[in-house]
């Protein structure tokens, strides 16, 4: 299984010329260009935990995400943010509860289709960390939420050549003032996020 395993990764790293490509990415927030960036789908992803009937806690996660950065290193606080999230992308590890989460007791994916988070105000923290504030629209319902965002890295990907930046990011979302009331308090209300975000330089 090991060598099976370094054999995939070396496979991954050889390219057509039979030379190995060496690691791109950086992690200085200093080599990140500037720019017009789309979300990356296929590698974003929005985790979420919370406590269910006080004995454990619970995660899925939400993909094929969509939407926008305008990114200046330079000027972080000018950045913004636009993404939309597609509510029947839900998965957990029950088939049967992902069904009830897309249904009208829950998150009523067939009226409201999308969650969507546009950032308001970019606030740096750090030299690779900001404060994100801006309006989550759920369940029909918009509200001020904040993430805490760290930068990952940055450069050009050597599968596909497009220069990509990443990020992840937590905050926590009171679920009830969405409208999403179902079980509380016996599931919980409080709702953490986890979310990693990977971003294609446009043009």
């Amino acid at each position: 299984m090991k060598r099976l395993l370094l054999a995939t990764a070396a496979g991954l790293a050889i390219g057509s010329t039979g030379t190995v490509r060496a690691q791109t990415a950086s992690h200085e927030p200093a080599t990140v260009k500037a720019g017009s960036y789309a979300v990356e789908p296929e590698h974003t992803q929005v985790g979420f935990t919370l406590l269910h009937l006080g004995f454990s806690y619970y995660s899925g996660v939400f993909s094929k995400v969509s939407g926008t950065l305008h990114l200046d290193p330079s000027h972080p606080e000018a950045s913004k943010l636009e993404v939309s999230i597609p509510i029947d992308s839900v998965l957990t590890t029950s088939a049967k509860l992902d069904g009830e989460l897309k249904g009208p007791e829950w998150f009523d994916a067939a009226r409201y289709p999308a969650a969507t988070f546009t950032s308001t105000r970019v606030i740096p923290t750090g030299r690779d960390t900001a404060r994100v504030e801006g309006t989550l629209t759920l369940h029909g319902v918009s509200a001020p939420e904040t993430l805490t965002v760290h930068f990952v890295g940055d450069g050009v990907n050597p599968l596909d050549k497009k220069y990509t930046v990443g990020f992840e990011a937590v905050g926590t979302v009171e679920r009830s003032r969405f409208g999403v009331k179902t079980y509380v308090p016996l599931v919980g209300d409080n709702v953490r996020l986890s979310i990693a975000g990977a971003f294609e330089l446009q043009g």
